[in-house]
């Protein structure tokens, strides 16, 4: 538990001094650091990925850093760009690399780097270094409530992906997540000038706040196919890079559409 604290508050410190201070390259960069050890651990879950697949996967978490050069038309083509290089390297390969083998990395590569892309493209919009916070919220400040309302009233289980998840403590993160969302709001709205819906963002947290928990029973259910614990040891008490970030990477996409009507 000490580990696990110790090193979220690093992280988190990390998070406000690169969100705060920095600006859109240094956002991107980070990002791309994150999606280099995320992608990493995803195929290391695969332990039988061919080296070419992984380094399709770091090429494109590399490419995070210059979404400032991308055109956004650019980033709408990342999905059928991704399974034609698979498909392609299939057929060169006379089939050494199968379907099997093409549907596991494409799906690595859109879920853990065409999601995370979505974080970088939030900041970048009016008012993004106010609104990528809702993300965090979302994702960390459900994780904590759920983790700490699951501890102390728990008892009806979840579900059997992840059997030490309850009802209540899902219950418990979103009505977290919703109270941190509406103080933050609070906030920014008075000290920001800004003028955002309270209802709007009541609604928006509950839904991003679902998915985040969705996000992680994913994480988790890919975890029990590949039979490890964790995507990797990197961060104490955490685990890899991609069990911390698994729902913020999940709900990234419908965050940066919803935030940016608000």
């Amino acid at each position: 538990m000490i580990k696990r604290i110790v090193s979220g508050v690093i992280l988190f410190s990390a998070l406000l001094v690169i969100l705060i201070f920095g600006n859109t390259t240094i956002v991107n960069i980070a990002v791309s650091i994150v999606g280099i050890l995320a992608i990493s651990e995803y195929f290391n879950a695969f332990k039988n990925k061919d080296k070419g697949d992984r380094i399709i996967g770091l090429i494109v978490a590399a490419l995070i850093a210059f979404l400032d050069f991308i055109p956004i038309e650019m980033i709408t083509l990342l999905t059928p760009i991704i399974i034609i290089i698979f498909f392609t390297k299939a057929i060169i390969t006379n089939m050494k690399t199968n379907f099997v083998d093409v549907v596991i990395s494409t799906f690595g590569v859109l879920y853990v780097l065409g999601f995370l892309m979505f974080v970088p493209l939030i900041y970048k919009v009016e008012n993004g270094k106010f609104l990528i916070w809702y993300i965090a919220i979302a994702s960390w400040g459900t994780d904590t409530f759920a983790y700490f309302v699951g501890s102390l009233i728990g008892k009806h289980k979840l579900t059997p992906i992840s059997p030490k998840k309850s009802v209540e403590g899902s219950i418990g993160g979103i009505v977290g997540a919703v109270i941190l969302s509406i103080v933050y709001t609070i906030l920014i709205n008075k000290f920001a000038d800004l003028n955002i819906s309270y209802l709007a963002i009541l609604g928006i947290t509950i839904l991003l706040s679902v998915l985040s928990q969705i996000g992680d029973l994913a994480a988790s259910s890919i975890k029990r196919f590949t039979k490890i614990k964790d995507f990797g040891d990197i961060i104490p008490g955490h685990g890899g890079m991609l069990d911390r970030i698994d729902s913020i990477i999940f709900i990234a996409p419908f965050a940066y559409y919803l935030l940016t009507l608000v």
